[in-house]
């Protein structure tokens, strides 16, 4: 346990340790080279910001409009024959558009039933099994400037589709 504190405490200053070493050792320049890496950075960050503005905002208005709770409750009627918990669908369906707006949910729901409990194990899984799918096609594929997605928005609901299926079954295991 001892050696996992050490290393979780390690892990980034021996990353930037090995890096610079290497850049030494290959005799390049590393600070031009961290220069032109922070532009880079900064002129993506630029690039994407409007995109990420939207999408916020948007997200921000589907929820305080109270679309996330009508489009809940249409999905309750169609998975109570399937057994799956309802209690988890508004995180499930928001956590496709923003990860923090999900946590905020997620600890609704550990507040709700605990963390040690089949909704709080489940959702917890959940959440680290599904990808902000909406969130991250439009920053890429935006950044990129891809305009036909062909079947990622498909592959993706149906991975995330996976990724809960998997989260209720592990949960059911650990309960």
């Amino acid at each position: 346990m001892q050696f996992l504190h050490f290393l979780s405490e390690a892990i980034i200053p021996l990353t930037i340790f090995l890096i610079v070493t290497n850049g030494l050792l290959n005799r390049q320049n590393i600070y031009q080279d961290f220069l032109k890496g922070a532009k880079d950075g900064f002129l993506t960050v630029i690039d994407i910001l409007p995109t990420l503005v939207g999408l916020m905002t948007a997200v921000g208005i589907l929820r305080a409009s109270g679309f996330f709770d009508f489009l809940s409750e249409i999905l309750k009627q169609l998975m109570g024959p399937l057994h799956f918990p309802t209690e988890l669908i508004p995180a499930a369906i928001v956590k496709m558009f923003s990860s923090s707006a999900a946590t905020g949910l997620l600890l609704d729901l550990f507040k709700t039933y605990g963390t040690d409990s089949f909704i709080g194990l489940a959702a917890s899984i959940m959440m680290s099994c599904t990808e902000t799918i909406f969130y991250t096609m439009s920053i890429y594929f935006m950044h990129i400037h891809v305009k036909k997605t062909r079947f990622t928005l498909a592959g993706a609901l149906l991975a995330t589709a996976g990724g809960i299926a998997a989260s209720i079954f592990l949960a059911s295991l650990m309960t």
